[in-house]
């Protein structure tokens, strides 16, 4: 009873925290990035061993970076630095997929988690510094170092060779002082040669909660109106969102018992729901009916989808299989969170992006 109330701990703590990253990017990542490096951890210590570790730990990881780049559409104000990272996520998600799908470890290296350190370094700084400092070339050299310094050795490491840090550092004597050394050199290069690069800090202080929005479009009813005046149901948005979505659910109908259909059904009926989502997004946006609670509108999009559920059901059992009643309602709860977050949001890129374009000067005529 013990065990199994501590597993349901971990998911729900793996599950919840990452809904703070939007208002606290920081402290919050990392705080996910620590649980998700201690939960197997934790679950040896009383003599658990969750079956499909692998698959679990992959979705929740996967999980909590869809709520990273979606704060990313919050908050991100240098849009070279927004690009890279997105270019970064769908990378991985796509990687995940794969592994999941083939078994493969070394897609893991393939496709390697640099999203995540990415988005830690943009924060890092812009906890301290301005980002509008820093031009694309930089970020795309940011990204380029964290993959090939960082996070290459380390998915060899986790999934090829398949080693353990905390077996290693107790068994071989020469593990600790080596570590010890690689930490106080990597610090001592931040110190005397990225920080003097850097600049004077921005801000006294850690900003270690996430700006304000823009006032020109900070209220729910403002970011309704842009998506009632530019948003279109056939449009490379809608197609992102089903993409993100629509794998998210492929990586945990791998995971979920209850699944017995196959991940393209998955996809399919998830991404139609999706797909229903956003068109009746769009009409109440341009009927001006806004909810401008988060919680009442995630719950309006749970009825809606329940009510959708018989559709999707239908749409899954195209090959004989289905998905039982509570993995469906998982995805369920999943759909309306994620959709809800990247409707509320994705006006606030828009807008930024709409911005950037009025700055940049238009070529000049030839002749």
């Amino acid at each position: 009873m013990a065990t199994m109330l501590v597993f349901g701990a971990v998911v729900a703590g793996r599950f919840f925290l990452p809904l703070l990253i939007p208002r606290y990017p920081l402290p919050a990542i990392v705080a996910c990035l620590v649980l998700d490096g201690v939960d197997q951890t934790i679950f040896q210590v009383f003599g658990y061993d969750p079956p499909g570790y692998q698959s679990y730990d992959k979705a929740m990881d996967v999980f909590y970076l869809t709520i990273a780049y979606l704060a990313m559409m919050r908050n991100w104000s240098n849009l070279g630095a927004f690009r890279v990272g997105q270019a970064l996520f769908f990378y991985r998600l796509v990687g995940v997929v794969a592994f999941e799908l083939t078994g493969a470890r070394a897609l893991l290296l393939l496709f390697p988690n640099t999203f995540e350190y990415f988005f830690i370094a943009y924060e890092a700084l812009r906890s301290r510094w301005s980002p509008m400092a820093f031009v694309l070339s930089t970020w795309i050299a940011v990204a380029a170092a964290i993959w090939v310094v960082v996070k290459l050795p380390q998915e060899y490491w986790i999934h090829v060779a398949q080693l353990d840090l905390t077996d290693l550092l107790t068994e071989q004597a020469w593990a600790p002082p080596l570590l010890l050394a690689v930490l106080l050199a990597v610090a001592g290069l931040v110190r005397y040669a990225l920080l003097p690069r850097l600049g004077p800090p921005a801000r006294a202080d850690w900003a270690l909660r996430a700006e304000p929005l823009p006032t020109a479009i900070d209220d729910p009813e403002e970011q309704a109106a842009w998506r009632a005046s530019r948003g279109a149901l056939r449009s490379w948005v809608t197609v992102e969102k089903v993409v993100m979505i629509g794998l998210l659910t492929v990586i945990f109908g791998q995971m979920l018992p209850g699944v017995s259909t196959s991940s393209l059904n998955v996809f399919l009926g998830i991404g139609a729901v999706v797909v229903v989502n956003t068109a009746l997004t769009l009409a109440s946006s341009r009927a001006r009916r806004t909810i401008t609670s988060m919680g009442w509108e995630f719950a309006a999009r749970m009825v809606t989808n329940v009510v959708l559920v018989v559709v999707a059901e239908w749409l899954l059992r195209i090959d004989g299989g289905g998905v039982d009643g509570s993995s469906m309602l998982f995805f369920l709860v999943m759909v309306s969170l994620l959709s809800m977050l990247h409707d509320r949001w994705q006006p606030v890129l828009g807008w930024r992006q709409e911005q950037e374009e009025r700055r940049t000067p238009s070529p000049a005529p030839a002749g």
